[in-house]
């Protein structure tokens, strides 16, 4: 397997020399070919769905449809639209010695990513870090196996047909093995970027010896105030959980204002029937279905539900609403339903997320809907990159510095 570093960072080298329109061209013919090769895509994706059961949360995610196929080349061609993110100078200037001094945006060199049952983010991974001249090294897992391996064989086919070293992306096995050789590819692999759920992230952040961005576990809550508007937030509440609740954005957490109980009921019927709701004391005695819970369970109100279940959690006032964010937020999205222009900036302001939304559903957490192409994922921290991350931060920089025989006194 050391091969595979040896020879992804080799070919990292020649991405220096490709020109942006180039990569541009490759992209959109390799767009083209996603549709034209689209039932050996679905096949390969077919056999992975047969090992999974449909009750699995995963299954969404796991699922390819013409659709989605589609979705996937739309965003690919909308990357090489973007300008490129190389080459930027961040900052400039000249000294007294005369030293010219700038700053600008280079890539990281070889980027590996850590994924689960998502094949689209083959897809994704490679657009974004062929346009911003990263190589890059795969690690799906075993759900996804055939579909990652179909993805990566087609995009190596369109790369050899256009004469560029297929070594810019390359697939590891499906091992957790190979989860460990990747984790401690020191000298090979400059970033390292898990997707996935929480035990996927904690255990990428406790055994790396790479540097890592952490992204995806999203513990998300929409706070629905005594100054809500029912019809708004009926319908932002269904689309956030109900739309997709297998990703990272989909809403967990529904925090009521005690004021506005007897609109609980009307407020989650879109989704009544479909959703599970577990509800603290007060709410459960306004819904008929509700599983009660204790107040503080954890198990509930610290759930990345990934599933058509939410828990529903009362509050008299916005700072319980906030402490309750603060306890439980995984930091990666949070709403408020308020037509109180004060109320909606204290949230904004007081809510540590990278992401904060004021009358809209969490659902727009992505790296497409915020028009930045596609995504590698969402991260969550706070040192370097925060929320989406698209070709902007598929980049760090370097100093570039030009002079005419100074030395230093």
């Amino acid at each position: 397997m050391n091969k595979i570093f040896i020879d992804t960072k080799e070919a990292s080298y020649s991405l220096a020399l490709l020109p942006d329109e180039r990569k541009n061209e490759i992209l959109n013919i390799l767009a083209d070919r996603i549709i034209e090769e689209k039932d050996s895509l679905l096949q390969a994706n077919a056999k992975d769905l047969e090992r999974m059961e449909r009750e699995n949360p995963l299954y969404d995610r796991l699922l390819l449809t013409e659709k989605r196929l589609e979705d996937i080349a739309a965003d690919m061609r909308h990357v090489a639209l973007l300008p490129s993110p190389l080459n930027k100078v961040t900052n400039e200037r000249t000294l007294e010695n005369g030293l010219y001094i700038r700053r600008i945006s280079v890539p990281f060199g070889v980027i590996g990513v850590i994924y689960e049952a998502r094949p689209n983010v083959s897809f994704d991974v490679f657009s974004l870090c062929f346009k911003s001249g990263n190589a890059c090294v795969l690690k799906g897992g075993h759900d996804a196996e055939n579909s990652n391996s179909a993805i990566v064989s087609l995009i190596k086919t369109v790369l050899t047909e256009n004469g560029v070293n297929t070594d810019v992306v390359n697939l590891l096995p499906a091992t957790h093995e190979a989860t460990a050789e990747m984790l401690n590819a020191v000298g090979y692999i400059d970033l390292c970027i898990p997707r996935g759920g929480k035990r996927l992230i904690q255990f990428v952040r406790d055994n790396a010896r790479i540097p890592v961005i952490e992204t995806g576990a999203g513990v998300v809550h929409i706070y629905f105030d005594k100054d809500g508007d029912l019809e708004k937030g009926r319908a932002i509440i269904n689309n956030a959980k109900t739309r997709r609740v297998s990703v990272c954005n989909a809403l967990d957490c529904l925090i009521i204002h005690s004021s506005r109980l007897n609109d609980l009921k009307e407020l989650a019927s879109p989704m009544m029937g479909i959703v599970e709701p577990y509800a603290d004391s007060r709410a459960a005695a306004y819904l008929n279905v509700a599983t009660l819970c204790d107040d503080e369970d954890e198990s509930v109100f610290g759930m990345e539900w990934m599933d058509y279940k939410i828990g529903i959690k009362t509050v008299d006032s916005l700072e319980e609403a906030l402490a309750h964010i603060r306890r439980y937020s995984s930091g990666h999205s949070e709403g408020i339903i308020t037509e109180n222009p004060e109320t909606a900036e204290i949230f904004q302001k007081n809510v540590d997320a990278a992401c904060v939304y004021v009358n809209a559903p969490t659902s727009f957490t992505d790296g497409a809907q915020f028009g930045l192409g596609a995504e590698i994922g969402i991260s969550t921290q706070k040192l370097g990159p925060r929320g989406p991350m698209a070709l902007e931060e598929m980049t760090t920089y370097k100093w570039l510095i030009n002079g005419n025989g100074q030395i230093r006194a």
